[in-house]
């Protein structure tokens, strides 16, 4: 899969065209509404400004997307063989862009309202349901890859929390007998070290989930029902970080402020305890092939954080609205991806 040969396909297909704008379009989105969360505490906490920290976020996205992938492209293999497109290619194709379709509908309906979601569960929501319409049962969905999801989810609410509370209370622990005024400078520093890498790592995991959705369309277009051991190609690597980082610096405002400002009020020790969670866990799993929200993890383990001080000092009304986002995504963007499968099928 050379660049030269990809331009020829894309040149000589319209489905293949469209499906490479649309895959690029989610990657976009994903860098416009999910990446900000990496450095949501940064800007709450001051640490930088909104601006600059966008740029930083926007170069390390690029290079996880790019590190990560030539170290292990598990996550990218997870996903691509998550679903089950086999049949008419023509019409595998129409359903892969159906459900790409509705991953951007549902992310822009979600940044609009200022709601963190998830775009690694949206593009799993949106695949299983155009899949599902595709084969007219649940005989499209792939259940040991599915599995995977549901580990995922587990790992990032649960061990995002525990972790979040676990590294504010340690670092509190170290800096007990210190001047809070001798810490702030070191601190600030350090919060800024620890979004870059929880940038990275959002790039590692979330660069890699829609690389295996480009590989699929690719296949797809060229009458493949199976994507078999392809390897990742350097330049989709390089295409993918840059449409991502670009996503991102745009900049998604409204995410930083619900998640570092509104949900709680972080000191920089805490914002700094929260980035050194979020990237621990995103690590974890993605060496195990794990696709995981990073929005899922970044939001509870900044709960974790907050749970130190009291369960009070979390914002739960910001919270409620989170998780109720969370919880609809997969029957939400799944019926999307459903219903548009059947309309495309309709209409072309």
């Amino acid at each position: 899969m050379t660049f030269s040969w990809f331009i020829g396909q894309i040149a000589g297909s319209p489905a293949l065209l469209i499906t490479v704008i649309l895959t690029l379009g989610v990657i976009f989105v994903n860098g416009w509404t999910d990446a900000p969360n990496a450095i949501a505490t940064c800007v709450a906490t001051r640490a930088m400004r909104a601006q600059p920290a966008v740029l930083m976020a926007a170069f390390f996205n690029f290079l996880g997307t790019f590190v990560m992938t030539m170290i292990n492209a598990t996550v990218a293999m997870t996903i691509k063989n998550m679903v089950d497109f086999s049949g008419d290619t023509h019409t595998a194709t129409l359903a892969l862009c159906a459900a790409l379709f509705a991953i951007i509908l549902w992310a822009v309906m979600a940044w609009w309202f200022g709601i963190p979601t998830s775009e690694s569960h949206a593009l799993i929501a949106g695949l299983s349901g155009a899949a599902i319409a595709l084969q007219g049962s649940f005989s499209g969905i792939n259940w040991n890859e599915w599995v995977k999801v549901i580990y995922g989810l587990v790992l990032s609410t649960f061990l995002g929390f525990g972790s979040g509370y676990g590294a504010a209370k340690l670092v509190a622990f170290i800096c007990r007998d210190i001047d809070r005024r001798k810490t702030t400078s070191f601190f600030r520093g350090a919060q800024i070290a620890a979004a870059g890498a929880t940038a990275f790592m959002h790039g590692a995991q979330d660069g890699q989930k829609f690389m295996g959705v480009l590989i699929l369309g690719v296949f797809l277009a060229n009458g493949s029902e199976t994507t078999g051991t392809v390897s990742i190609p350097l330049w989709m690597m390089v295409m993918c970080s840059l449409v991502m980082a670009i996503g991102t610096s745009i900049g998604g405002y409204k995410i930083i402020k619900a998640v570092g400002m509104d949900m709680v009020k972080l000191e920089g020790y805490q914002g700094f305890s929260a980035d050194l969670a979020a990237s621990f866990c995103l690590l974890l799993s993605s060496l195990f092939g794990l696709p995981v929200s990073t929005t899922h993890t970044k939001t509870t383990a900044i709960m974790g954080v907050g749970a130190t001080k009291r369960l009070s000092a979390v914002n739960f009304s910001v919270v409620k609205e989170m998780v109720l986002t969370w919880v609809l995504t997969f029957p939400g963007c799944g019926l999307i991806g459903y219903g548009m499968v059947k309309l495309f099928a309709a209409v072309l």
